[in-house]
């Protein structure tokens, strides 16, 4: 049986079903993480899934509640989930579990591959972000890169805890699953673990193509900077030279020498040039 809790009669047909009040309490929680619960006979499993609905973030991820026993199984969405809806049209296809332990498996295998896809996803979009940069892209794709790490960051908040309520399902999988669907259960349990660390390794790549970039933008504004110093460097001594004959005092020399402004204009020329053959005498550009 699959609940939407959206639906307002959710509490209700868990209490007739005879669920526990805290099992159903945590059910019917808004915000829960990942884990799992061994009560009685049954098994309450939260996971969390890629959100792959229609216009949906990816990392807004969706939740699904699971309570399961031998001969029944009961989950709670708040938000609409693929997994169940992809089960059922296997089953009406002549396909899909044939057991509430392959039902369980099931749904973790589908929300398994949702969270593969994802991982795909962010990888190419690093290597097009990476050769973006290499290309010379700066400004444009930083806020790109901002956002993959939002996105890692949110997705791996869930991610962890998620390994850990599979590993403690496993741990509980004795009276529940059969030696084959145990076996099935650690192998999803591994697949979450190389997609954490899947993830860990595009973090760390868009960390470094971050501070690439930042590097880049820094060090272009050093050169203008430099630039700028240069060229106040060169222009110094003629504005100085400048400012010396255009003050509108009496006394100065040449004013009523008519090659003055010449031999002004010469004076500021090599002093000039001078500077600049210093300048790359120096190597400092």
């Amino acid at each position: 049986m699959h609940l939407d809790s959206t639906g307002g009669q959710t509490r209700r047909i868990l209490e007739e079903q005879g669920i526990e009040t805290f099992v159903a309490d945590t059910m019917m929680r808004v915000e829960s993480r990942p884990h799992t619960v061994k009560s009685g006979e049954g098994l309450m499993i939260i996971l969390r899934g890629i959100n792959r609905n229609a216009g949906a973030d990816p990392e807004d991820m969706v939740s699904i509640r699971i309570w399961a026993e031998p001969a029944r199984m009961l989950s709670v969405r708040f938000r609409p989930v693929r997994a169940p809806q992809m089960i059922l049209e296997e089953l009406n296809d002549g396909r899909g579990p044939q057991s509430i332990a392959e039902l369980v498996i099931a749904i973790i295998e589908k929300i398994a591959d949702g969270i593969a896809a994802f991982v795909d996803d962010i990888e190419e979009r690093m290597e097009i972000y990476e050769q973006r940069i290499e290309e010379g892209a700066k400004s444009e794709i930083r806020g790109d890169i901002s956002a993959v790490r939002r996105q890692l960051a949110v997705v791996r908040r869930y991610l962890a805890p998620q390994r850990e309520a599979l590993d403690t399902l496993y741990r509980y999988a004795g009276g529940h699953f059969d030696d084959e669907e145990t076996y099935a259960l650690r192998e999803q349990s591994y697949r979450m673990t190389r997609y954490i660390e899947d993830l860990y390794l595009v973090r760390e790549r868009a960390m470094v193509a971050q501070e690439e970039l930042m590097n880049r933008v820094a060090h272009e504004q050093n050169a203008r900077t430099y630039l700028f110093s240069v060229v106040a460097t060169i222009f110094l001594p003629i504005t100085f030279i400048s400012g010396v004959f255009g003050m509108n005092t009496a006394g100065l020399p040449g004013l009523d020498y008519s090659p003055a402004f010449w031999i002004v204009a010469a004076v500021m020329g090599v002093t000039s040039a001078a500077i600049v053959i210093w300048l790359r005498f120096k190597k400092w550009f």
